[in-house]
């Protein structure tokens, strides 16, 4: 009888079905992401094993490649070798397909060598779903049951084909996730390379995320600091502005600078930028405090600027001449390139920064490098 959502139709939910959807999304920001999920998934479907697969088109090799409870030499000489040789993929989209079926379809003669170990394996009973998203990456999922236990029944394709739409959902989230993770250290690697401390904010001032250098300056408890997750200013009128500025969170503000007066440890110029994240708070109020000691203006690495901002080598040449009080016009022919082409990558540079005039621009990077 076909699931809907892990539902008998006109019955209760099913308890092994609603299990197995909570590992599955519960798993895509676990420190083992998949591993719970595989396993229940193997005993949902009475298998010996499941395995997931993702990869980049044109990659030799899996980026993600996980059979929980299989051999592990096994695993490694498929990773490594027989991956590239596998002649079982290329499945429609999203279908659940059978193995035995699928090699059935094919000349006698093709993947002898392949037929012969997965039959020598014990385990050429399977499954597969292959996921394509774009042109990004691809998942592969396989149920593999054991040659002694019997091959799986229609029934058991189609209660396996209603886990797809939500299989395709946790993948997307998956790598989504994995990227805005990567953005994340890059974005605070750069911003401590500059020794600069950033502080990112909800709109009720709690701290979603902060750097060591801003861990740092927040436990001096001078001017500033941390109560629980939220982030407390000595002064009102500081503890008003960022309020102001979480209440109207508008990416297209202009920037904000104040100063905290630190006699102990020394002052800190903050630079508010605004922030548009949809996760939080329904895409309001999200900002992001960039810390910095006052002091002479340094030049701007633009290899800095390109991990900062996620500029083109390019653009951040252009920024950092800019930053050096050339004109546009100046700034081009010091590296060489037409004043069309400046002014395209500079409207580039803009929406990366998320400034909109070439001042707000130079005051940004100053900020960050000064």
């Amino acid at each position: 009888m076909a699931l809907a959502y892990g539902r008998p139709m006109g019955g209760a939910i099913d308890p092994a079905c609603s299990d197995l959807l909570a590992r599955l999304y519960a798993g895509v920001a676990s420190e083992r992401p998949w591993q719970d999920f595989l396993e229940a998934l193997a005993r949902w479907m009475d298998a010996s094993f499941a395995t997931i697969i993702i990869l980049t088109p044109g990659h030799p090799q899996p980026a993600t490649f996980l059979t929980p409870g299989a051999d592990a030499a096994f695993n490694a000489t498929y990773a490594s070798t027989l991956f590239a040789d596998d002649p079982f993929q290329g499945l429609p989209d999203g279908q659940v397909t059978s193995y035995s079926r699928f090699m059935a379809d094919l000349p006698p003669g093709e993947a002898v060598q392949y037929r012969t170990i997965m039959r020598e394996s014990g385990f050429d009973q399977v499954l597969g779903i292959d996921l394509r998203f774009d042109r990004r990456f691809e998942a592969r999922f396989r149920i593999s049951r054991h040659n002694s236990l019997p091959d799986f029944t229609p029934a058991e394709r189609l209660r396996l084909q209603d886990m797809v739409v939500h299989l395709r959902i946790a993948v997307d989230l998956f790598e989504r996730m994995q990227f805005a993770g990567a953005e994340h250290g890059v974005f605070h690697s750069a911003a401590q390379g500059l020794g600069l401390a950033v502080v990112v904010l909800d709109r009720s001032r709690h701290i979603v995320s902060s750097n060591p250098l801003a861990d740092h300056i927040l436990s001096q408890a001078e001017g500033l600091r941390r109560r629980g997750e939220e982030l407390v200013f000595a002064r009102s009128d500081h503890q008003r502005t960022v309020a102001a500025l979480l209440d109207v969170g508008d990416p297209a503000a202009p920037l904000t600078r104040f100063r905290i007066e630190r006699p102990v440890h020394g002052d800190v110029v903050i630079t508010a930028r605004p922030l548009e994240l949809a996760a939080i708070h329904a895409g309001t109020g999200a900002l992001a405090l960039f810390f910095a000691r006052p002091g002479p203006e340094k030049p701007t690495d633009p290899q800095t600027l390109r991990d900062l901002f996620g500029l083109t080598a390019a653009e951040a040449r252009l920024a950092a001449a800019l930053t050096r009080g050339s004109t546009l016009v100046e700034a081009a022919q010091a590296i060489g390139i037409a004043h069309n082409t400046a002014k395209v990558q500079l409207r580039s540079v803009f929406a990366k920064t998320g400034v909109h005039r070439q001042a707000q621009l130079v005051a940004l990077i100053a900020s960050l490098g000064g």
